[in-house]
């Protein structure tokens, strides 16, 4: 199965502007290492589920593999390209073949703009079909997301977060893309409009094949979709895997524990006292060794210094913990 997506060692890093006092002393600019140092190959048809804890740096991470935002070292390879080294033209071309679905679905939407102009908008950009065929093609862009042609002369304000999300899912789908990302795509809607995005997506990649990166903070929300998990804190990896091995049994502490934080719905289900405590440092500054060892149950004396721990191959997964160290 051929790679569609290769990331290696990519870092992301935002410099702060300086304060007057740091400027007359020259104190070095501060950075904030958003993504630092991630790796990961994605095959063609293949669904990643990227999770971790608010800011731990996953949307910086999917702008980042779509070339929306600058790197400070490593590389990303679409289709064995390098998109960092393409010129424009290559680039916008990227543009077409990988597309984005944000979180927001209100914001996301032109409020001045009916469903069907938006969609129209796309099509007729990108030059998808002939002028005549636009109105069919919006039609058929509608169905395949669940929503009904009537719809389409409504402006976002008419419809539902809901339908909104339905809307941005249609919108990205109708340049063909072979990438899909989406961030956070259900976390501003209600449980049972999650569930229903969540089957959409579903039954998106199983019938056109679509290869998926799903962004989100919990774990139980994309296990069942993905099948492989990547678990994110503060700009690395810390365990990816096969979805199946990675939720059912997690071998890093902070997996652990994000497993351990999910509501359990059966009346006999107790509740964990051992959940995840505290808030993650700073990126601005990260503790040496393992940054996760500040809030780890499992900490050990080599945890606290040195380099991160390197990511250790266990069969179907590969965990970043000094545990596991050869």
């Amino acid at each position: 199965m051929s790679q569609l997506l290769e990331i290696e060692n990519l870092q992301v890093h935002f410099p702060l502007q300086q304060g007057i006092v740091d400027f007359l002393t020259r104190k070095p600019r501060r950075v904030v290492k958003a993504v630092n140092g991630v790796s990961f190959q994605l095959a063609q048809g293949q669904t990643l589920g990227l999770v971790g804890e608010s800011g731990c740096g996953k949307t910086t991470l999917s702008r980042a593999m779509l070339g929306l935002v600058d790197v400070a070292a490593g590389r990303v390879r679409f289709d064995g390209d390098d998109i960092f080294s393409q010129n424009r033209a290559a680039r916008l071309a990227l543009r077409r073949r990988a597309q984005m679905v944000f979180q927001d679905p209100f914001a996301s939407l032109n409020p001045k703009m009916s469903v069907g102009s938006t969609l129209a908008e796309v099509l007729r950009f990108h030059r998808i079909c002939l002028p005549r065929q636009v109105p069919a093609r919006v039609a058929e862009l509608m169905e395949m997301v669940g929503l009904s042609r009537e719809l389409s002369v409504r402006k976002p304000s008419e419809l539902s977060g809901g339908q909104c999300q339905r809307v941005g899912v249609a919108r990205a789908l109708a340049v063909n893309p072979d990438l899909l990302v989406a961030d956070e795509s259900v976390s501003a809607l209600d449980v049972s409009i999650q569930a229903q995005i969540l089957n959409l997506f579903l039954n998106l990649q199983q019938e056109m094949g679509l290869t998926m990166v799903f962004i989100a903070h919990d774990l139980g929300v994309v296990w069942h979709l993905c099948q492989t998990i990547a678990v994110m804190y503060l700009g690395r990896i810390v365990e990816i895997g096969a979805s199946s091995e990675v939720f059912h049994n997690p071998r890093h502490p902070y997996t652990q524990a994000l497993i351990r934080a999910i509501p359990q719905m059966h009346a006999e289900a107790s509740v964990s006292t051992d959940l995840l405590s505290g808030e993650p440092p700073s990126p601005l500054d990260i503790p040496r060794g393992c940054a996760f060892h500040p809030r780890c149950v499992r900490v050990m004396a080599n945890c606290r210094s040195g380099a991160p721990p390197e990511s250790v191959d266990m069969g179907t997964v590969q965990v970043a913990c000094h545990l596991y160290d050869k």
